[in-house]
């Protein structure tokens, strides 16, 4: 299993949020995997198996996914940064998502 995963659900209409494309890229900016949330909302695999301890950042390209059905949004993106502190620890990264507003947390 990929050490970084994530899931987007579109908490405006409760449902998960498919076709949203995601990066996750390295502290330094380098691109170390991207992905499409699935039906499920999920990319069940983002990256490696291990990754080394440091931070990370997620992109999601937000905009996108609401302009596709013409949803206004104020976030054309929306990046979360975030450390993998434990090398042997799972690291699930997930958003709700909405036009106007977003949240996140440690997910497991």
């Amino acid at each position: 299993m990929s050490h970084v995963t994530t899931h987007v659900l579109d908490s405006a209409l409760g449902r998960p949020a498919a076709g949203i494309e995601v990066a996750l890229y390295d502290i330094e900016g380098s691109l170390i995997a991207e992905g499409v949330t699935n039906e499920d909302g999920r990319v069940p695999q983002l990256g490696p198996d291990a990754l080394p301890l440091g931070e990370y950042g997620i992109v999601f390209e937000t905009g996108v996914y609401f302009a596709r059905t013409q949803t206004p949004t104020f976030y054309p993106r929306v990046s979360i940064d975030f450390e993998i502190t434990d090398a042997t620890a799972h690291y699930h990264v997930p958003v709700l998502l909405s036009p106007f507003a977003f949240s996140t947390y440690r997910g497991s």
